[in-house]
């Protein structure tokens, strides 16, 4: 059960990273991603996915706005585009998958 947690976390995480790469330049609300991660994860809510837009905030691959009337904002930071674009490695904690090309 830990396991199948850890893949659902890694690969949510790497599915918001998709979500805000698509929405570039502007960036996407939290309800867009929740409505992306529910087509995936029918039981996803929106605090699994503001920790997960926590996590990727921390690592400094998006940023993130938390307005005072409760809704976050999101945009892809430099790395998190470098990321995507497999332009860099990805460390452990998101789980891209292998680029073919």
């Amino acid at each position: 059960m830990l396991d199948e947690e850890k893949q659902r976390r890694e690969f949510m995480r790497w599915v918001l990273l998709r979500g805000l790469y698509n929405a570039e330049p502007v960036g996407a609300w939290e309800e867009v991603l929740l409505s992306i991660i529910l087509a995936l994860y029918v039981d996803a809510t929106k605090n699994e996915v503001r920790r997960a837009l926590d996590y990727l905030g921390e690592r400094g691959l998006v940023h993130l706005t938390k307005r005072p009337d409760g809704r976050w904002f999101g945009k892809l930071a430099r790395t998190g585009t470098d990321l995507v674009e497999y332009a860099v490695d990805c460390e452990p904690g998101i789980a891209r998958p292998v680029n073919l090309g």
